[in-house]
């Protein structure tokens, strides 16, 4: 028997229906979430592609290693947000202006698949060749502007604007790696290899005037850190797909446009367990989680009591890359924090709790030391995706999580949240390589 058989509520992402995400057991139903998305949204499926889902259909999200799916799905949260971009997939569209580049519709496989990706050349013109649609920014809002591009003559490309005084993001597409800020400072750049050499790139900009503002992307002839005219070539460019500028600390999973901006909704999942599945006096909460970004804003896990505010709970905390747990009955008890390496990296948690018995354990490593002076909380029966009291929501993405109505040992609690390798898996005779 596995240590996970002994657990009383476990949840791997993989069976689900229309607002409804399964538990592994218990078999009763009583562990499933209640799932809510008022809109439609896009994963990374099975294949590789974006996908779009249904309203309140959850979303199964596979990892991409290097360009290629590696790895089982995890459960996707994610705030609400809109695409600002209109035509977010046919440059071709007025509303996007082409200085000195030509633009062809429809001639290459996209991220999603479809024969939608476009075509950006250059003309000979011994200047600045780019793609442009403007934007009316408020003083002090951070915005997300990102593309998916791929190498069509050209290996370099950069996204500018001019919200954050100017500034440009240089990227090489074909290596997929960040060359650095061409124009002003690179405060949150970031580039994702996606299926059949494709690369979402991205960069983040706080205006600090208001008024209607540039977003552009641009091909360019050279690797260097800077950007400058040149002489274009009329065979030389960049295919283009799925422009997106939205309001966020980070970005998120793509959102279609096409003539108006788009809103994905926020997605819930709670509900999961009663209070036949959970123990009062002792229990283990444990979950193999990844946050969206790092940004300091707090995101929960919690079992919720009937007592109010009387929880069990770990969160992202404001400190970066931080991690907190605590019980509370009446009163904190047995508050619990570190730092981890990064927390939009898979980290395993596991925090236990009995009358003066409280322990935290993360990636096999124990947090500080037992604490023997606590109490417990009352009534607890239900699993949430957020504080207990339905704010502080987990955005992120769940590999797995795990409740054991009593107490684990200390060995038991480092199995749980230990990493182990295919060549560990081999050499104990769990798995054979070949």
């Amino acid at each position: 028997m596995s240590l996970a058989d002994k657990s009383s509520l476990l949840f791997i992402p993989t069976g689900y229906k229309e607002s409804k995400i399964y538990s592994v057991f218990p078999s009763t139903g009583v562990g499933d979430f209640t799932f809510n998305r008022n809109s439609s949204a896009t994963r990374i499926a099975k294949n590789g592609l974006i996908t779009s889902v249904a309203t309140d259909i959850p979303r199964l999200e596979y990892p991409l290693i290097d360009g290629v799916v590696n790895g089982c799905p995890s459960l996707l949260l994610e705030p609400s947000r809109t695409n600002l971009i209109t035509y977010s997939e046919d440059f071709s569209q007025s509303i996007w202006s082409k200085a000195n580049t030509t633009i062809t519709p429809n001639t290459s496989i996209s991220p999603d698949g479809s024969l939608n990706g476009g075509s950006l050349f250059e003309t000979t013109a011994n200047t600045y060749h780019d793609l442009s649609q403007s934007y009316v920014t408020s003083i002090g809002v951070v915005y997300h502007f990102s593309c998916f591009v791929k190498p069509n003559g050209r290996d370099y490309c950069y996204l500018y604007s001019n919200s954050e005084g100017d500034k440009a993001i240089k990227f090489d597409v074909k290596k997929g790696i960040i060359i650095g800020a061409a124009l002003g400072t690179d405060t949150g750049s970031k580039i994702t290899n996606f299926d059949n050499g494709w690369y979402r790139i991205e960069m983040k900009t706080t205006a600090t005037s208001s008024g209607n503002k540039l977003f552009v992307i641009s091909p360019t002839n050279n690797g260097s850190s800077s950007i400058g005219a040149y002489v274009g070539d009329t065979s030389k460019g960049i295919l283009v797909w799925g422009a997106m500028l939205e309001i966020g600390s980070y970005s998120t999973s793509y959102i279609s446009t096409t003539t108006a901006a788009v809103t994905r909704s926020a997605e819930t999942a709670n509900g999961a367990g009663d209070a036949t599945t959970f123990n009062d006096s002792e229990g283990v909460l444990m979950a193999e989680i990844s946050a969206l970004s790092d940004d300091g804003t707090v995101r929960s896990i919690a079992i919720s009591g009937s007592v109010t505010n009387d929880v069990v709970r770990f969160y992202y905390d404001g400190v970066s890359n931080g991690i907190t747990a605590f019980v509370y009955d009446g009163a904190y008890q047995s508050v619990f924090t570190t730092v981890v390496n990064d927390i939009t990296e898979n980290n395993k948690i596991a925090f236990s709790y009995k009358l003066n018995e409280f322990k935290l354990f993360i990636n096999g490593l124990q947090v500080g030391f037992t604490d023997t002076n606590g109490a417990i909380p009352n009534g607890l029966d239900g699993l949430k995706f957020d504080n207990g009291s339905g704010a502080e929501d987990f955005y992120g993405k769940v590999k797995q999580l795990q409740y054991y109505n009593s107490a684990l040992t200390d060995s038991e609690l480092e199995q749980l949240t230990s990493w182990i390798s295919f060549t560990d898996m081999a050499n104990g005779q769990l798995y054979t390589i070949e």
